[in-house]
């Protein structure tokens, strides 16, 4: 459906490198990276308000790489919304139909459906001047989709509201998306953010998109340190594997030995997500389990965060229920690394 293959743009003195991506008809794709990584730029791109150096932009069979924004049937809803303060919220969300000649009562029909899923109707005749947070962002979407276009290019939609409203937006974001199925592009850098609404999800960095895949796998196979720090991995570690028959490798870190589920050689760097590791009394020390020492508890609500110490810092995600019951400062416990827990960093 939408085929980006080696697009390359300069804005400024910063450069956006040889991005390549695939999205399909009804998929909704994040686009995560931290602030200046090329995120909003990329976007700026495919919609033409960048002109590329390099590469293509291809929509349902369509070369758009050399076309004007208005030719390119893409719905565009900036970080800022740009609402039009002067126009009710009518004469904003048929702002696109008018510019192609259609009269205001037409528009208004043509909206209809679109008004009735975004529940637009109570708000039609108001300013944009004194809407909510979550009103601004409904009549922008609004207006992007009164066209019916092919592609959808969400900036940072939701990184101006509060908690509790950032949810219910990207529920009704997702629920608007799988209505129209529609190619959607949604700019953050929230992973929360992502979980809540995407198919897939990619990463960016430098000017570069450094990986694509479902938000599980970013989660549990970065590609490379700079992904797992982006996603709060917060175990990061190095050492030597050693092959083992059978498949597996063993890994020694830090003054200690463990077990990895697949073949490798050599120095390496490896990740494995808090919440997959397993802390026991001493006692129940097996072959892939280590020592450590606990300095700190912290009560996040839905998990405890505990940190430890074996020579390396480790971090694990545990029950809270099980803080002041189990858990004591200062004291050793056993701290299991699953095998099939364990990623080793590609780059």
């Amino acid at each position: 459906m939408i085929k980006v293959d080696g697009l390359t743009f300069h804005a400024g003195g910063f450069r956006v490198r040889e991005v390549s991506l695939d999205i399909a008809k009804g998929e909704y794709f994040v686009l995560l990276g931290p602030n200046g990584s090329g995120k909003t730029l990329l976007i700026k791109c495919l919609c033409g308000l960048i002109r590329s150096a390099a590469g293509s932009i291809v929509i349902d069979g369509e070369d758009v790489t050399h076309l004007k924004p208005r030719l390119r049937n893409i719905g565009y809803v900036p970080q800022d919304y740009r609402l039009f303060p002067h126009m009710d919220v009518a004469r904003n969300v048929t702002f696109a139909l008018r510019m192609h000649g259609m009269s205001h009562r037409h528009a208004l029909e043509e909206i209809a459906p679109l008004v009735e899923m975004l529940r637009l109707r109570p708000l039609l005749d108001r300013s944009p001047i004194g809407l909510s947070g979550g009103e601004h962002q409904k009549v922008a979407l609004a207006r992007a989709l009164a066209l019916r276009p092919k592609l959808l290019l969400l900036d940072e939609p939701v990184s101006a509201l509060d908690d509790p409203t950032r949810r219910d937006v990207c529920a009704e974001l997702r629920r608007v998306q799988r209505e129209f199925q529609i190619a959607t592009i949604h700019v953050c850098h929230s992973f929360e953010e992502a979980v809540m609404v995407s198919d897939r999800a990619g990463v960016m960095f430098n000017g570069r998109l450094v990986q694509t895949g479902t938000v599980h796998t970013l989660l549990r196979q970065p590609s490379n340190e700079t992904v797992a720090r982006l996603l709060h991995v917060e175990n990061i570690f190095s050492g030597r594997a050693t092959h083992l028959d059978g498949g597996n490798s063993r890994i020694d870190f830090a003054g200690h030995r463990i077990t990895i589920s697949q073949r490798c050689e050599g120095d390496i760097r490896f990740v494995v997500r808090p919440e997959l590791l397993r802390v026991s009394p001493q006692g129940a020390a097996g072959a892939d389990c280590i020592q450590a020492e606990l300095l700190r508890i912290d009560d996040l609500g839905s998990y405890a965060r505990r940190e430890l110490e074996a020579g390396v810092r480790i971090v694990a995600y545990t029950n809270p229920d099980t803080i002041s019951r189990r858990f004591q400062m200062g004291r050793r416990y056993a701290v299991e690394f699953p095998p099939d827990a364990i990623h080793v960093l590609s780059e």
